[in-house]
């Protein structure tokens, strides 16, 4: 049995649909960002960092979502969250969630959170330039999809696409959010349509996606 502290629609979204998609018996308990119960001090005892995701695994709070992906996926070897150990395709694997982490995930923290560099959300240079990182990587991976889709490994869904899809889904109120590339278009009307996100979706009571 696994706990998932989640927050709704934030970091935590990914591993939700991994665990629905892995069919592990698992707990949700949620983390009203909006009240502020990540700076609880029962929450930080569970993560000190007062963020979302934290799953318990066997009694013990592990908080990155990229660690927690392969961490689900080295777990539950039999479920379609990686490809087979020691592939070049597991390979690959773990070099799509690392960058989906650090090219998506660290300039969406800062997005959100300009404070983090001391700066404001109507600081329009520093904004700025976020936005283009972002969409650089978007335009990455728009080709990519175009050229070798449907999914980011090609014909086989993995948990990086569930990583994906839950970044995409932040960029939706940005000028230019993901789905303004058409290959990303098609690929997040296919992964919204999946059972998995699908279930998330409704259990988060999340809109829009």
């Amino acid at each position: 049995m696994y706990t998932l502290y989640y927050g709704r629609g934030t970091a935590s979204l990914a591993i939700h649909a991994a665990l629905k998609e892995i069919g592990a018996p698992y707990q949700l308990v949620e983390v009203d960002i909006e009240a502020g119960q990540q700076r609880s001090p029962e929450y930080l005892r569970i993560n000190p960092q007062g963020k979302v995701p934290a799953l318990i695994i066997d009694g013990k709070p592990f908080t990155e979502s990229a660690a927690l992906m392969m961490m689900l996926a080295e777990r539950h070897p039999q479920s379609n969250l990686a490809p087979p150990a020691a592939s070049l395709a597991r390979a690959e694997w773990y070099e799509l969630i690392m960058m989906l982490a650090n090219s998506l995930g660290n300039n969406f923290r800062l997005w959100f959170y300009p404070a983090d560099l001391a700066g404001t959300k109507e600081d329009g240079a520093l904004r700025s330039a976020i936005q283009q990182r972002i969409e650089s990587t978007w335009a990455m991976l728009d080709a990519r999809l175009a050229d070798n889709g449907p999914y980011l490994l090609g014909e086989s869904f993995s948990g990086a696409d569930l990583m994906l899809t839950m970044y995409m889904r932040w960029s939706r109120n940005m000028a230019r959010p993901a789905t303004a590339w058409p290959a990303m278009q098609k690929y997040a009307d296919m992964m919204r349509a999946r059972p998995s996100w699908r279930h998330i979706t409704q259990v988060e009571a999340l809109t829009g996606w």
